[in-house]
């Protein structure tokens, strides 16, 4: 619904890929894709496995290298390594399928960790800002707890908060839901719904087609490698321009 988002893309190019290219190996997994990300916008990306959603999620902070075409990020090309790169990281939240918390940490330090280490906050000013966001999420009476003390659900919104803490200008979710159990899956995707309500930019890797139609401001849909379709969420569920996009749609919406 977009009036959820009055100013969804009206806001700058926060992010842009142009001519992006990827291989592993003899797979060419990203051809050649453009795409522009606005402030304020929810980018949903959707399409059969090995489409290369996941890859194109992993390129923008750079967990995947590209081989060829350029992102850039907020006015600034991304960096190949180093300080800079660390950096804009900082500024990329990334929430990924398993839950990447350190175990050996409480939900609490997992918070703070990054705001300490590549913000330099203050132990007590990151602790508050930890607190704050976990309770945000939902998950405040478990933050002297270790991540295998909560279930999957649980873990998944701690790893949103660790994302929040470190205030980024984008966040990317990479099938923030496809390892949890079916009943958990909802109170992960409302904490998502409510940072799109909130005005937070987002790119959002999902099988979730109901999150997709609610939350989105634009569906992409992607097949083989490329960018197949770019539309808004009504016209894409509604009316599919393309035979690869008809196929995929029928296959899930009629399961």
């Amino acid at each position: 619904m977009s009036t959820d988002h009055p100013a969804a893309g009206t806001g700058s190019a926060l992010v842009e890929l142009s001519k992006v290219n990827k291989h592993f190996g003899a797979l060419h997994v990203l051809r050649d894709i453009d795409l522009t990300v606005h402030r304020g916008e929810v980018v949903v990306v959707i399409g059969p496995s090995g489409s290369g959603k996941s890859t194109l999620c992993r390129a923008i902070n750079r967990l995947e290298t590209i081989d060829s075409g350029e992102i850039v990020i907020d006015g600034r090309p991304l960096p190949a390594e180093g300080r800079e790169l660390a950096r804009l990281r900082a500024d990329v939240g990334m929430v990924f399928q398993s839950f990447n918390l350190f175990a050996h940490k409480t939900v609490l330090q997992n918070v703070t960790l990054g705001q300490l280490k590549v913000r330099k906050k203050q132990k007590s000013e990151a602790e508050a800002r930890a607190r704050s966001l976990l309770n945000r999420v939902g998950v405040a009476a478990q933050a002297d707890k270790y991540p295998a003390q909560l279930s999957g659900g649980q873990q998944q919104r701690v790893a949103i908060a660790r994302a929040l803490a470190m205030d980024p200008k984008i966040m990317l979710f990479d099938e923030p839901t496809s390892a949890l159990d079916p009943e958990m899956i909802n109170e992960v995707l409302e904490v998502m719904r409510q940072l799109a309500r909130d005005g937070m930019t987002m790119v959002v890797v999902t099988h979730e087609m109901g999150f997709a139609r609610s939350a989105a401001n634009r569906v992409v849909f992607m097949a083989d490698g490329r960018i197949v379709e770019e539309t808004t969420p009504d016209a894409f569920f509604t009316n599919p321009r393309s035979d690869r996009a008809r196929d995929f749609l029928s296959k899930i919406l009629h399961h």
